[in-house]
């Protein structure tokens, strides 16, 4: 759970007290076991806050890889998991930028500022609002802004649902657990989703969600008619995204790589992009697509802008004679049948010593089949493991290799 901070903590962590105290304990080690020998002389040095400081350190190593200014923010390690990456964030301040030039943003669930940071690094907008209902997630987000001296931005104490501003867009991202841990029901989202629609009904606005929420459900149920964007970083799908009153396709997938430019790899792909392929069939390489093209049903779309056809249907795994640039190939050895017994042959005959399962459609646990292969060879292999119409079917393939390479 993390510790529970007060707004006493914050406001020492925030003073010149505090970041004295950040400084001495960022150079310890703090693991479990040297907290031992450290703890009482932070206590005796700290106080009651050492506790704070402490976790706070440990915070920021843990955001190191996720946020930029991550050595200098205050942040629970609750409010570190839902905090929207960097290069994420980026990219969709920029996006607004696009779509409503010069408009003021009100972040109505601004918790402690990451998705603030990159609204007010980027000049296209015109002024930022924050809001939570957390004053101490409040303070953290104070603090985090004073690393930029962006756009003019103002603070406030405010429930999401409650409209305090009349703000060009405004932005959500509702808490995704509860007492009962994660949740994907539209309902049980805090603030909860209908609610939040209703709420700014007539209005910009930009939910950032869990990519397994039924989409499709919201827009039965719910009437949801803008876009939804399903967002990837570094092939890790991060979130989807719900943009109401927004002219273009319906869905989009957005796959970022690196800091998110283009010259990274990174790609968008939308429901409007053509997605008449040639029919299903085997080539040389097996192409797995980015997650945030599958989540967004958009497998056939991105087959057709790379000249790739789908091995079926209803699968995600496409195969062509190339592999488009930033994605894995697996260049195909032999097509099996999916009995332990047909693979165990094949990879013993194929000196097999390593082996990566990658499965789609068929009810395998790839780590409990690869210990009953019992592989005993020397190269590493790849198996990929699908359903071509009813039958289980499975590539032996080279290790993949992520292009170019």
């Amino acid at each position: 759970m993390g510790y529970d901070f007060s707004y006493d903590d914050v406001e020492f962590l925030r003073s010149a007290a505090g970041t004295e105290a950040l400084t001495q304990a960022a150079g310890l080690v703090l693991t479990p076991a040297s907290l031992l020998q450290e703890m009482p002389t932070l206590r005796a040095n700290y106080g009651d806050r050492a506790a704070a400081v402490v976790e706070t350190v440990l915070v920021r190593r843990r955001a190191g890889v996720k946020l930029e200014h991550a050595d200098r923010i205050l942040a629970t390690d609750a409010a570190l998991q839902q905090a929207t990456a960097t290069v994420v964030a980026r990219h969709r301040a920029a996006d607004i930028a696009a779509r409503h030039p010069g408009a003021v943003v009100h972040d109505v669930t601004c918790s402690i500022g990451s998705e603030l940071l990159a609204l007010t690094g980027n000049p296209g907008i015109g002024g930022v609002i924050g809001s939570d209902i957390d004053p101490i997630r409040l303070s953290m987000a104070d603090h985090n802004l004073s690393v930029s001296a962006g756009v003019p931005r103002v603070l406030l104490r405010g429930d999401a649902l409650t409209p305090t501003s009349t703000a060009d867009v405004v932005l959500a991202d509702p808490a995704r657990r509860n007492a009962r841990g994660r949740t994907f029901r539209f309902d049980e989202l805090v603030p909860p989703l209908p609610d939040l629609l209703a709420a700014y009904e007539g209005r910009s606005l930009v939910v950032k969600c869990a990519p397994g929420l039924d989409y499709d459900l919201l827009r039965e149920r719910f009437g949801f008619e803008g876009q939804v964007q399903v967002v990837s970083l570094d092939g890790g799908v991060r979130e989807a995204c719900l943009w109401s009153r927004v002219d273009g396709p319906q869905r989009r997938a957005t796959v970022l790589r690196g800091e998110g430019g283009l010259e990274s790899g990174s790609f968008e792909i939308t429901s409007d992009d053509p997605d008449d392929i040639d029919e299903p069939g085997i080539g040389e390489w097996i192409v797995d697509p980015d997650g945030a093209v599958v989540r967004a049903g958009l497998v056939r779309h991105y087959a057709r802008r790379h000249g790739l056809r789908q091995l079926d249907p209803q699968i995600a795994y496409l195969t062509g004679d190339s592999v488009p640039a930033g994605e894995r190939g697996f260049r195909v050895i032999d097509q099996l049948g999916v009995t332990e017994k047909v693979l165990r042959a094949a990879l013993a005959a194929h000196d097999c010593g390593s082996l990566e399962i990658l499965v789609r459609g068929l009810n395998v646990d790839p780590d409990q089949l690869r210990k009953r292969l019992k592989l005993k060879g020397t190269k590493p292999l790849s198996l990929v493991m699908t359903r071509i119409g009813r039958a289980g079917t499975a590539f032996l393939c080279e290790p993949g290799l992520r292009f170019p390479h």
